[in-house]
């Protein structure tokens, strides 16, 4: 009997939510000055050198983030995902999480357990595969590398 072919990361999706469009100049004391290009810029190149294809959206509307994460998971392709303030209200993004059964990383620039009390609630952290916070920019390379290893590891 043979074993199970594990088949191999190709593609990896980075979603992200709500005002995270406006990087690099909101509250850059909390978020940083990267921004949401530079961002891409860097996990383009990493992937890149891994052979990966970068799938990088942004939106501030919590359907186009459903959507997105219903096709990755249609597709077997793992995400991380920053879904910004939608984190800590949004059902409809843990559903479609669940929905999807695909790996999800939650990615978060800031502490959110060290801000605002409604902010240390995450709806789709029971979800996710594992959870990244408080990084800034470099919280996005981290699941990226935890992806990346994960494959290699099962290949």
């Amino acid at each position: 009997m043979c074993p199970a072919l594990v088949p191999v990361m190709k593609t990896v999706h980075v979603l992200n939510g709500p005002n995270l469009n406006l990087l690099g100049t909101r509250e850059p004391a909390t978020y940083g000055t990267a921004t949401l290009a530079d961002i891409e810029t860097r996990l383009k190149a990493r992937c890149d050198k891994e052979s990966l294809t970068l799938v990088f959206r942004q939106s501030n509307h919590e359907g186009d983030l459903v959507s997105w994460l219903q096709e990755a998971g249609k597709l077997s392709e793992p995400v991380i995902l920053n879904a910004g303030a939608y984190t800590h209200t949004s059902i409809a993004l843990h559903d479609a999480i669940r929905g999807a059964g695909t790996k999800v990383i939650e990615v978060h620039l800031s502490n959110v357990h060290a801000r605002e009390d409604f902010r240390h609630q995450s709806m789709i952290s029971a979800v996710a595969a594992g959870v990244i916070l408080g990084f800034g920019a470099l919280s996005y390379d981290l699941a990226l590398d935890a992806l990346i290893a994960q494959s290699k590891s099962k290949s």
